[in-house]
Parts: C-alpha cells; sequence; structure tokens
C-alpha cells in the first residue's frame, strides 16, 4: 500500500493516479473526502486527516509500506512559514513508529537555509529533518510548477497580459504536475535502498516570454508579458490576499529566483511535457 499526502493537489494527484494506473493500491491522504471523489472512483482508499494531528496521521502512514511526503501549503492570509515549519514539525514527528519503509518528499528547486524565504527555508527544513530520521527516504526537488500560472489564463484571454514578476526574458526551468507524479511513483516503487536528491524538470527551460507566447498560441490571440517590478512585489502579494509577513516572504522567494542563488542541476531528470502542451491542455478546459 502507497500512502499519499496532498492527494487532492497537482502533484499528489499525479502520483496517486500514477500509481493506481499501474496497479497498486493507494491510500489518499485529505482533510475533505468529497475533493478525492474522483481518486475513489479509480480505486484509491481515502483517509480523512488533519496534518496538525499527529497521532491521526501516524495511524494513516501505519496503513502503508511507503509514503509520498508533501507538506501542504499554508493559506496566504496567515504568516505562511511559520504555519508550515508548523506542519513540517508535525509530519517528522508522525513518522517516528509509522513503520514506513520508505519515503519520498517533495522539495523545491532553491530549497536552503534561512529566514522568510517561503517554500525555500521551510522544505530546507524538511529535506534536513528527514535526513535526521531512520527510515530510507529519497527527495524530488521540483522545478517551477507550470500549474504555477493556471491562475493568470483568464487575464491572457481577457486582457491580453500576462502578469509576472519575473524578467521578460529570464529562462527557468518549469515543469509539468504530471512528469513529477511519473517520477514521484517510480521513485517509491523502487527499492528502499534508491535514495538521495533528485532534480526535476521539463524539457527545456522557459522564460515569461515563452510563457505568454504559449498562452498566446493557445487562445489564438496576442498576449504579452507584464512584469511587476521588484519595488512592488511585496505590495502586489499584499493586494492578492497575502499577509504582510507572507508577502514578504514570498517576496524573498521570488528575489531568490530571478537572482538565481540557487543549486542548479547539470543533469536533471527531465519530464517530456512541453510549455505549450502544458497551456493547450489548460485552455482546452476555459
Amino acid at each position: 500500500m502507497f500512502v499519499i499526502l496532498g492527494a487532492t493537489g497537482h502533484v499528489g494527484s499525479a502520483t496517486a493516479r500514477t500509481l493506481l494506473e499501474q496497479g497498486e493500491a493507494v491510500t489518499v491522504v485529505t482533510r475533505d473526502a468529497e475533493k478525492a471523489g474522483n481518486l475513489r472512483a479509480l480505486g484509491a482508499e481515502v483517509a480523512v486527516a488533519d496534518v496538525h494531528d499527529i497521532a491521526t496521521i501516524r495511524d494513516v502512514f501505519r496503513l502503508g509500506r511507503r509514503l509520498f511526503l508533501l507538506n501542504p501549503p499554508a493559506a496566504p492570509d496567515t504568516d505562511t512559514d511559520c504555519v508550515e515549519k508548523e506542519t513540517v514539525r508535525h509530519l517528522l514527528a508522525a513518522l517516528d513508529g509509522s513503520g514506513l519503509e520508505k519515503v519520498v518528499a517533495e522539495s523545491t528547486y532553491g530549497a536552503q537555509a534561512g529566514d522568510h524565504l517561503g517554500d525555500l527555508n521551510t522544505l530546507h527544513e524538511l529535506e534536513q529533518g528527514l535526513g535526521a530520521q531512520p527510515i530510507p527516504h529519497s527527495v524530488i526537488r521540483a522545478a517551477y510548477y507550470m500549474s504555477s500560472w493556471d491562475m493568470m489564463a483568464a487575464s491572457a484571454r481577457e486582457s491580453g497580459t500576462l502578469p509576472t514578476m519575473f524578467p521578460a526574458d529570464l529562462r527557468i526551468p518549469m515543469v509539468a504536475p504530471a512528469d513529477l507524479g511519473r517520477v514521484a511513483a517510480r521513485l517509491l516503487v523502487e527499492p528502499a535502498r534508491h535514495t538521495g536528491i533528485r532534480f526535476v524538470e521539463g524539457p527545456e527551460r522557459y522564460s515569461s516570454t515563452d510563457v505568454a507566447h504559449a498562452f498566446a498560441s493557445a487562445l489564438g490571440k496576442p498576449v504579452n508579458p507584464l512584469v511587476t517590478p521588484r519595488s512592488q512585489w511585496e505590495s502586489t502579494y499584499r493586494q492578492l490576499g497575502f499577509s504582510e509577513p507572507a508577502a514578504k516572504s514570498y517576496a524573498r522567494m521570488t528575489g531568490v529566483s530571478v537572482d538565481g542563488n540557487f543549486e542548479m542541476p547539470d543533469n536533471p531528470i527531465r519530464g517530456t511535457i512541453t510549455l505549450q502542451a502544458y497551456v493547450d491542455a489548460l485552455c482546452s478546459k476555459l
């Protein structure tokens, strides 16, 4: 049995679907059983649990032999760093006594020590915590999710603009969630002795201009990037509903991405889904 955290999100659901397609037994963990109805229909068991309830989460972990571990994102109107660090501590505590034989954890490019760096320092703490416990584990450091552009589809369609905080021609690693799900599923079924960090990105690197062009092609209309200057990053996040500490944290995380202050692998695992294919599929549902 494979236990999947974050199974109603992009990457968790892709991981669960891949395993189910391979005929594996899967339990998906969610706070709302209704949101997992599509995975239940595919044959998954559904466990309802809150990551803040360590005892219940540990009991769910005991249902399986292997775990896909994803730290859930905090609501942006909270102090996201504090909330996500707390869930990391709870998840690591739940591993103790779980009986699991292997863990595959989702992390990110740029994971690093620090404060108020959004996912970067939070997931670094997750990586460090996994390294301090005895269960064999693999870590997926994922590139920038192509799904992060989903929320810009309406703007591209309605106004022909693609809001972005990245310089228009800055190429960064990006990856489709489905590719991450396939890699996660493969790591989960590999022997427990296969451990370590795996960097995963798409077939090539892309800029915000490339993303705009992909939307233009999918929508059949001109779309241009609209760059938010660095001096307005925090205020823009605040306008989007982020709390003051969350806005500061996300702005600093954006700065790390723009400045390139993180490890870039020479030979990452490369997915097959191109940016254009991802955007085409997204826009077909609009």
